[in-house]
This record gives structure tokens, sequence and C-alpha cells, in this order.
């Protein structure tokens, strides 16, 4: 049990505030962003590790990202805003093309630095994932909430990583996080409603 622990520490700490990161994310609470500050700089250790170099390049944008989410929930402003606090709205359609051209390029970037300055055996799925993940962070960040249809899929794909690589909580946790976005999805989507009622009354 003790050797099983050694080996696993960190896969089984990052795990436990991947939950409590979730909840406070399905809660639509700023205090996301805390965590979101702490589990990422953990997960750097733990993905390079594992030689998953490009999770482990993610993490820390994650870290960065985290800052700037607080940020923009507490002080950014969308059009029509009439309330303090950032409502949770759609993605504006003139906004699709951008982030469609965006994605594929991150995806390209990201497998080119991959396959010319590491030894990842995944390439074309860990730069997926990291590509894809920027968008999703950028839209959480904007309480769009097509965000949770982004995670859905790099949840799905992270959870065959994982166990691919021998990291079976993370691989468990993400696997989890595929069932909580799609609640997600729905909690955020009646969230959105109640805003517009109360902005109207």
């Amino acid at each position: 049990m003790q050797e099983f622990l050694n080996e696993h520490w960190l896969d089984i700490l990052t795990t436990v505030l991947g939950l409590i990161y979730i909840w406070l994310e399905y809660r639509a609470s700023i205090a996301l962003w805390v965590l979101g500050i702490i589990m990422p700089a953990l997960d750097i250790w733990l993905y390079w590790s594992h030689g998953l170099y490009g999770d482990a390049g993610m993490a820390c944008y994650y870290t960065l990202a985290a800052v700037y989410g607080y940020a923009v929930w507490k002080f950014g402003r969308k059009k029509n805003q009439t309330t303090s606090v950032m409502p949770i709205t759609h993605t504006p359609a003139r906004l699709y093309l951008p982030i469609v051209v965006f994605f594929f390029v991150a995806w390209g970037l990201t497998y080119y630095v991959l396959i010319t300055w590491t030894n990842s055996t995944v390439p074309v799925l860990d730069s997926f994932t990291n590509a894809l993940s920027f968008v999703g962070l950028w839209a959480l960040a904007r309480k769009y909430i097509e965000q949770w249809f982004f995670w859905m899929v790099v949840d799905v794909v992270c959870t065959i990583l994982y166990v691919q690589k021998g990291i079976p909580f993370k691989a468990g946790l993400y696997g989890l996080y595929v069932l909580i976005a799609v609640m997600g999805y729905y909690k955020w989507k009646r969230l959105m409603q109640d805003e517009k009622v109360s902005a109207h009354t």
C-alpha cells in the first residue's frame, strides 16, 4: 500500500483537486480560478514525469490563464451587461470562424513542437487536446456556455490517453469530467435563463 501511495500520490492529490475544481466550475463559482492556479502547477510535474510534454506545457498555460480568468470574471464586462457579475451567454456567431482557425493553427503548432523537441509517443492526440483546451479555457474565462462542449471532447480523449500512459486516477477523473461536463452544460443553461429573468425584473 505504501509503495502504491509513493508511486501515485501526486496523481491522487491532483485528482482530488480536480474534483473540487469541476464542482466549482459546475456552480459557476469564481473560486474555481484560485484552485485553477494551484492544480495545474502540480500537474506540470505529473505530466512531465509521464512523458505527456504537451499536457505539461498546457498546465503552464492553465496556471497563467487562471489569473486571467479570475480577472475577467471579477472585473470584465460583456456587451449589454446590466449586472456587476459577468453573465453566462452564448458565444457570438461572429467568433465561430476565428475560433475554428485558431484551433487548427494551435493544433498544428503544438504538434510541430511535440515532434520536434520532445519524444512524445502520442503527438497527434496530445496536441489536439491542448489546442482544444486553449479554446475551452478562453470560452470559460468569457463565460460562454459552449465551453462545456469543448471540454466534453477534451475529457473523452484525455481519459483514453491517461489510461494508456498509466495515470489511472487522472484517467478516472477525466472520465467523470465527461459526465460532469454534460450536467454542467444544463446547469449553466438554467443559470443563464435565471440571469435573463432577473435582468428583466
